[in-house]
């Protein structure tokens, strides 16, 4: 059951004690990093980047980067990392051995709606559409006057393809993807796979769109971590990006355990 998270006045007076039997999960855009007017206007920093390698090395490899982005986005933000990682909510997934797994098939009309789309786009300069591998995003952040003209225009245009696409709703952004999969099942899937399995599942998000992720790491008797206030099935929360950064960046900072990670993987 979805209830009100609890509102963190320190970045982790309200986080779960960290435990090296994780397998952490998070989500990027909003959680990581700060969400910005445009998706390209994001960019980790150094010690961003520092800290998620350090702290795949404590799990042994079991942290992987849970996002609405394609992967290819993902690798340019964390660049030299190339992490383990679930894109377009789990349309796009790599395995912890870097194998690339198949993708699912475009349905018959996606290239109509998203030439419809782009039209409609077109006649507002405040709006940006974001073409993706197996999505379609509508982004009205500048533009929220707009909002329920892009629903109502991506809700019929979900039902002329076939199957009909899946309408997700973020902050600010209506968008059209292939269905099958969710932020949940790459969770789930993961949890199935070496370095993973076995362990306490964790995963971090902010948006509506990451509770798929959040119920399955709830059921699997793991811990979600909501960053902001708002009502989730999030047991646990912390309340900017900025403050799980500094979280994480603790976590990375202590000090290293006896390494008594299986590498043969």
């Amino acid at each position: 059951m979805i209830r009100a998270a609890e509102t963190a006045t320190h970045p982790s007076s309200a986080l779960p004690r960290f435990s090296e039997d994780w397998a952490l999960f998070l989500d990027v855009d909003g959680s990581l990093l700060d969400i910005a007017d445009h998706p390209e206007a994001v960019s980790a920093d150094r010690q961003l980047v520092e800290s998620l390698g350090k702290l795949r090395s404590r799990l042994c490899g079991a942290l992987a980067l849970i996002s609405g982005r394609p992967l290819k986005e993902l690798d340019c933000l964390f660049a030299p990392l190339h992490l383990p990682a679930a894109g377009q909510h789990g349309l796009e997934r790599r395995m912890a051995n870097g194998r690339l797994l198949p993708g699912l098939e475009l349905p018959q009309g996606f290239a109509e709606v998203e030439a419809r789309l782009a039209l409609f786009v077109d006649r507002h300069a405040e709006l940006f559409l974001e073409r993706k591998s197996h999505g379609l995003a509508v982004h009205y952040r500048k533009a929220p006057e707009l909002e329920q003209e892009v629903l109502a225009l991506a809700e019929a245009l979900a039902q002329t393809s076939r199957p009909p696409l899946h309408l997700l709703r973020g902050k600010m952004v209506a968008e059209l993807r292939v269905p099958g999969h969710d932020k949940g099942t790459a969770i789930a899937d993961f949890m199935k796979e070496r370095p993973f399995a076995g362990r306490c599942p964790v995963f971090v998000g902010d948006d509506v769109t990451d509770e798929d992720g959040f119920e399955t790491v709830n059921a699997l008797g793991g811990h979600a971590i909501l960053v902001g206030d708002r009502p989730s099935a999030a047991r646990w929360s912390v309340g900017s990006a900025a403050g799980l950064r500094t979280w994480l960046a603790e976590l990375a900072g202590l000090d290293p355990p006896e390494d008594k990670c299986d590498r043969t993987l």
